[in-house]
C-alpha cells in the first residue's frame, strides 16, 4: 500500500467508506467493498476482513488519519478499535449509484422471502410466491430502506399488508407433529426444536413425539432436518394451518 509523507498520510484505493459526523467534525473508516453489511448482519466477525487499514481517518481520499486529540475530543477515548467499532455500527455507509441499487435489490429480495416464509393467503393456507408479493408492495408505495435490516423491514411491511389488505394475506403458523424412536431423537432434539416457535407437548414414553407449532417458510427444513438425522425413521405430519392474530407474534 502506498504511503505518502508525512507518514500520516496513506493512500488508500477501492474502498468502501463509513462516516460519521460528531460535532463540527467528520470521521471515516475504509472498508473493503461488500464487507460492511456481512459485519452488521453478523455474517463477518473479524475486523481485519473488513478494515483495509485499522485506522481512523479524517478524510480518506486525502489519506489524513485522525489524532488522538481529535478522538478524544469526539469520543471521550483515543482507543481506535473502539472508535471504529462505533463508527461501523453507527456509522452512514457511502456508496454509489451502481452498489446503492445492487443493496436495495438484494434487501428487497431478502424482505420478500422473509414475507413469503411468515405469511399465507388465508382462503387458501397457502403462501403467496414473492412475485405477488413484490407487486402488492410497489402498489402500497413500500421503499425499500438499506440502512434497516431487512428482517425489521419485513416486520413493517407485513405490517402494512395485512392492515391494508390489498391482497387477502395473514400471518401464519403450521401445527405438525413428529414422530421416531426416542433413542434416536434425542440426539437430534435440540436441532429440531430450532425450527418450532411453540411446542403444545413431547412425549418421549415409547416413540418420541412433539407436537408443536413452526412458520410456513420452516416445513422444507425441518422435514430436510428429520430425514437425514433420523436415517428415514422420523416423520413429520401437517395438523392443521392457523391464522394467527396482528400482533400475537413477532419475528
Amino acid at each position: 500500500m502506498p504511503i505518502n509523507q508525512p507518514s500520516n498520510q496513506i493512500k488508500l484505493t477501492n474502498v468502501s467508506l463509513v462516516r460519521m459526523r460528531k460535532g463540527k467534525k467528520r470521521f471515516e473508516i475504509a472498508c473493503y467493498q461488500n464487507k460492511v453489511q456481512d459485519w452488521r448482519k453478523g455474517v463477518e466477525k473479524d475486523l481485519d476482513e473488513v478494515l483495509q487499514i485499522p485506522q481512523v481517518f479524517i478524510n480518506v481520499s486525502k489519506g489524513q488519519i485522525a489524532s488522538n486529540e481529535e478522538l478524544q475530543a469526539a469520543f471521550g477515548t483515543t482507543s481506535h478499535d473502539e472508535v471504529i467499532q462505533l463508527i461501523l455500527k453507527k456509522g452512514e455507509l457511502q456508496v454509489g449509484g451502481k452498489e446503492r441499487q445492487a443493496q436495495s435489490e438484494q434487501s428487497r429480495l431478502e424482505i420478500l422471502q422473509i414475507i413469503a416464509d411468515k405469511c399465507i393467503n388465508p382462503n387458501t393456507k397457502r403462501p403467496y410466491p414473492t412475485s405477488i408479493l413484490d407487486k402488492a408492495l410497489n402498489e402500497l408505495k413500500f421503499n425499500v430502506n438499506t440502512s434497516k435490516s431487512p428482517k425489521t423491514q419485513a416486520l413493517e411491511a407485513i405490517k402494512l399488508l395485512i392492515s391494508r389488505q390489498l391482497i387477502p394475506i395473514a400471518r401464519a403458523s403450521m401445527k405438525v407433529r413428529l414422530t421416531g424412536p426416542s433413542k434416536d431423537a434425542k440426539r437430534y432434539n435440540e436441532k429440531v426444536k430450532s425450527f418450532i416457535s411453540q411446542v403444545e407437548d413431547e412425549d418421549w414414553d415409547q416413540d418420541w413425539e412433539l407436537i408443536g407449532f413452526i412458520e410456513p417458510g420452516s416445513f422444507r427444513g425441518l422435514d430436510e432436518l428429520l430425514r437425514t438425522e433420523s436415517k428415514g425413521k422420523a416423520n413429520i405430519e401437517l395438523l392443521e394451518t392457523r391464522v394467527i392474530e396482528q400482533g400475537d407474534k413477532t419475528i
